[in-house]
């Protein structure tokens, strides 16, 4: 079973995500709360493996909970909540560490595939938010080039993978569609995060978004 916990301060945004993922029947919603200030505690009591966290909240934005919950010796994956328009908020969720991005209004099945493929250890970056994350962390014009020459850099194989991670697949995912064993899977992830500099899956899918690998 997939344990989740959602922070958003709309109580229609968490009741309608808590009816959606609870009727996936391979998850469930073990808390949920309205501000960011209760996340890290009920982390660490309820030991979610996903945490839907809300960008922007009344009482305090999801940056300070995000933060305090890399602190933490095994963090669950973490996807930021969002409306279609995306801000400045987005550079620092990026920065730190934050697994994708998925959008309140998306469809259910989408939100039930995002939280299914963020528990294996997926990224989530929806396709529609996808251009304005790029256009907000930096001008496209001006980051393309910078992206392309970081893709250039690597192999053939490498590119097949960083691809797949941008379309949200796990490492398992990545090995069934590639034939490639799990462990090949990550030690290829874990080349390609180093030749990018990129610090998790989300950024490395953010520089094949920019260099035109992914449409």
């Amino acid at each position: 079973m997939i344990k989740v916990l959602i922070a958003d301060d709309e109580e229609l945004v968490r009741s309608g995500l808590r009816t959606i993922l609870r009727g996936a029947g391979d998850i469930d919603v073990v808390a949920d709360c309205d501000d960011g200030v209760r996340v890290l505690d009920l982390v660490r009591l309820h030991r979610p493996h996903v945490v839907l966290l809300d960008i922007r909240m009344r009482t305090t934005d999801g940056i300070d909970a995000l933060r305090a919950l890399m602190t933490l010796p095994r963090p669950p994956a973490i996807s930021m909540l969002t409306t279609f328009d995306v801000d400045e908020y987005v550079r620092e969720a990026l920065r730190w560490g934050a697994n994708g991005f998925l959008l309140k209004d998306a469809e259910p099945g989408h939100i039930v595939k995002a939280v299914r493929d963020l528990a294996r250890g997926g990224a989530v970056l929806d396709p529609k938010v996808a251009a304005r994350v790029v256009n907000t962390v930096a001008d496209g014009a001006r980051v393309a080039e910078p992206a392309r020459r970081l893709l250039s850099m690597l192999s053939d194989r490498e590119l097949e993978v960083v691809g797949l991670v941008g379309e949200g697949l796990s490492n398992a995912e990545i090995g069934h569609r590639l034939h490639l064993s799990e462990a090949t899977v990550k030690g290829y992830v874990s080349a390609v995060l180093g030749k990018m500099g990129a610090a998790n899956r989300v950024q490395a899918a953010l520089v094949a978004y920019r260099g035109g690998l992914i449409a």
